[in-house]
C-alpha cells in the first residue's frame, strides 16, 4: 500500500510533471532575479541622464561605445545600453504588475466574501456593480483614469487595480458561495464562531487554490496592459522607461533598420508574460482537484 503524499510534496510532483511549465518556472524565476540585481550587473543606469551620452544613441548590437564598452544589444535613441534598460524596465514591468495584482487581489477578496456572506440585495448590489465592470474593456477604463490622472507609477497602478479588482470579486464569491454550503461551515456556526471568523478562518483558506490561479494570470495580463498603456504614451514618463515604452521609442526606427530598439525589449515581454501564463496554467492544472 502506497503512503499518502503530503501537500506539499503532492503539489511539487504535480508542478514538476510538466517539463515546459518548470522550464518556464526557471525562465521566470531568472527573470527575477536578474530584473533584482540589475543595478549591480548593468553598465549604467538607464535613468541617470549623467551617464548618457548622445553620441553612443542608436549604436548596433555589438558596437563599442566612445567609452570603449561593447554594448551587445545596441543603444536607443538617447544612448542607452539596451541590456540596462531592458533589465531596468522589466523590473519596472514585474513590479507594478506585482502591486497591482496583490492590491487587486486583496480588494476583490474581501469584496467578494462579503458579497457570498451578506447574501442578498448586498449581494446583487455588488454583483450588478461587477457586471457593469467586467462590460467595459479594460484598456478602456484604464485609458480614461490615465487621461485624467496624468503618468506616473503611483497612478498606473491604481488604474490597474480598479480594472482587474472585479475579477477577483467573482471569483471569490463563486468559490466562498460552494465553501458556506458545506458541514464545517454549519459546525462553526454551532460552535458560536462569528461571522467574521468564519469567512476569514474557516472559508478563505478553502477559495486561495483558484485564487492564486487567477492572480498568477492576472500578473501576465497586468504587465501587458501596462505595456500597452506606456507605449501608447500613458503609462510610465519617458524618464523611467518600462518594457512598453522602450518599445514604443523604437517603433518610428523599425523602418530605418534600427530594429533592435524596439525587437529587442518586445522578445523580452514576450518571454515574461508567456513564461507566466504557462506556470499559471500548470498552477490551474495542479490546483484542480477536479483533474485529479
Amino acid at each position: 500500500m502506497t503512503a499518502a503524499l503530503s501537500p506539499t510534496r503532492e503539489f511539487t510532483t504535480g508542478f514538476t510533471r510538466d517539463r515546459i511549465a518548470l522550464g518556464a518556472f526557471w525562465v521566470l524565476c531568472a527573470l527575477l532575479v536578474t530584473a533584482f540585481i540589475a543595478p549591480w550587473i548593468t553598465p549604467q543606469n538607464p535613468y541617470d541622464l549623467a551617464q548618457l551620452d548622445i553620441l553612443d544613441a542608436k549604436l548596433a548590437p555589438g558596437a563599442a561605445s566612445a567609452a570603449g564598452y561593447t554594448h551587445w544589444l545596441g543603444t536607443d535613441d538617447q544612448g542607452r545600453d539596451m541590456v540596462s534598460a531592458i533589465l531596468y524596465g522589466l523590473r519596472i514591468s514585474i513590479g507594478v504588475g506585482v502591486l497591482s495584482t496583490v492590491a487587486a487581489l486583496g480588494l476583490g477578496l474581501v469584496i467578494g466574501l462579503v458579497s457570498a456572506r451578506a447574501g442578498g440585495w448586498v449581494d446583487a448590489l455588488i454583483m450588478r456593480i461587477v457586471d457593469l465592470q467586467l462590460s467595459f474593456p479594460a484598456i478602456l477604463v484604464a485609458l480614461i483614469l490615465l487621461a485624467l490622472a496624468g503618468q506616473g507609477v503611483d497612478k498606473i497602478i491604481i488604474a490597474l487595480v480598479v480594472v482587474q479588482w472585479a475579477y477577483y470579486a467573482r471569483t471569490v464569491r463563486g468559490a466562498a458561495l460552494v465553501e458556506l454550503k458545506k458541514e464545517y461551515v454549519d459546525a462553526a456556526v454551532c460552535a458560536g464562531y462569528s461571522g467574521t471568523r468564519i469567512l476569514f478562518r474557516h472559508v478563505l483558506p478553502n477559495v486561495l487554490p483558484p485564487l492564486i490561479v487567477v492572480a498568477t494570470v492576472q500578473v501576465a495580463h497586468a504587465i501587458a496592459l501596462e505595456a500597452t498603456l506606456s507605449f501608447l504614451g500613458l503609462g510610465m514618463p519617458i524618464t523611467s522607461p518600462s518594457l512598453g515604452l522602450l518599445i514604443a521609442n523604437g517603433y518610428t526606427h523599425l523602418l530605418s533598420g534600427k530594429y533592435w530598439i524596439s525587437f529587442f525589449p518586445g522578445i523580452a515581454l514576450l518571454v515574461t508574460i508567456v513564461a507566466i501564463n504557462l506556470v499559471g496554467d500548470q498552477l490551474r492544472d495542479v490546483l484542480n482537484p477536479r483533474l485529479k
